[in-house]
């Protein structure tokens, strides 16, 4: 603060507002006020996010509030978020985790100070380090072709499942991009068939994946059966007695992919859904499509994302164990 009393200035970032500028009966309680669900709701409404990543806030916040409490912290410091973050390591949490709920934290005093609630102790905290590499591996090309062969087409639910893995692995749609999907998203274009998605953080259906004719085949096969020809309907529906008819749930294409696996002896943590995804910009490599070319599969935003692709590739490819192992052959032991 200057002689006058107004917030100092930064010269790397917007001005800094002292402690000294809220009354001190506003920093003790300002936790109970976030307990309120009014506070809470009017933080959430302020915040330019998707309704589903509102709901992730409310409760990211709600769980940073109930620490507090059973901290007996009214009055959180700068070390007080330190420590919230050094718990949620402790707790075995991800990075990807820990950075999601502090991400939340921090928005939520930046909001404080700018309302004037409470200054923004948790300016600077940094979120969680995104480790390099992927939580997921991607299948071998036998096992895709193990799995694929697997799958009996004489009944509905065969058609249906066989489509949905081909799809999967031969486009790298993510799972929630396949929900998303409609029978009517399938279109023709320039001569080919494309399926027009709703990517990640996207609002309108404005990217597609190419259909070949080894991944359209299977899927007008099972539409076939199906009956489906509403361009409305979903492209991919539950079989169950409960949700017949309803589009299928990322719960339950995870449930399909992994029962599917398990029927060829594949049981891993780190083999599920999403691997298809990571499978398929995987074999897009090792067939020969450029980095350019697989980020536009994938869809990523940042080419950093598929340059790991490639880099565990050829890290594989060319490892120099296979050096050491060729010279240690000609030394007698």
């Amino acid at each position: 603060m200057d002689e006058t009393g107004a917030a100092s200035s930064n010269i790397n970032g917007p001005p800094i507002i002292s402690m000294d500028t809220f009354p001190a009966t506003r920093k003790k309680t300002i936790i109970l006020e976030a307990k309120q669900e009014d506070f809470v709701r009017s933080f959430i409404a302020s915040q330019d996010i998707k309704e589903t990543s509102k709901e992730t806030y409310r409760r990211a916040l709600r769980q940073f509030l109930s620490w507090l409490e059973a901290k007996e912290i009214s009055g959180p410091t700068r070390e007080t978020i330190l420590e919230y973050k050094k718990d949620l390591k402790a707790r075995g949490l991800s990075s990807l985790s820990i950075s999601a709920y502090i991400v939340v934290v921090r928005r939520f005093f930046e909001w404080a100070e700018g309302m004037k609630y409470y200054p923004n102790v948790a300016r600077g905290i940094k979120a969680g380090k995104k480790s390099r590499g992927f939580k997921k591996d991607s299948l071998t090309i036998d096992q895709v072709r193990d799995l694929l062969s697997s799958i009996g087409r004489s009944t509905l639910q065969g058609k249906r499942d066989f489509a949905l893995l081909n799809l999967l692995i031969r486009t790298g749609l993510r799972t929630i991009e396949v929900i998303r999907a409609d029978v009517g998203d399938i279109r023709q274009q320039g001569g080919s068939a494309l399926l027009w998605i709703q990517g990640k953080g996207r609002d309108d259906k404005d990217q597609f994946v190419l259909l070949t004719r080894e991944s359209l085949r299977p899927l007008y096969e099972y539409l076939k059966a199906r009956g489906s020809k509403e361009k409305k309907n979903p492209l991919f529906t539950s079989l169950s007695d409960r949700n017949n008819g309803s589009r299928l749930t990322t719960r339950s294409i995870r449930g399909i992919v992994k029962e599917r696996l398990k029927a060829i002896g594949i049981e891993s943590e780190r083999l599920s859904a999403h691997s298809l995804r990571h499978t398929a910009i995987t074999l897009s490599l090792k067939g020969g499509a450029t980095i350019q070319e697989a980020q536009a599969l994938g869809r990523h935003t940042n080419i950093n994302t598929t340059l790991i692709y490639a880099h565990n590739i050829d890290r594989i490819k060319n490892a120099p164990e296979k050096r050491i192992d060729k010279l240690l052959s000609k030394v007698d032991v």
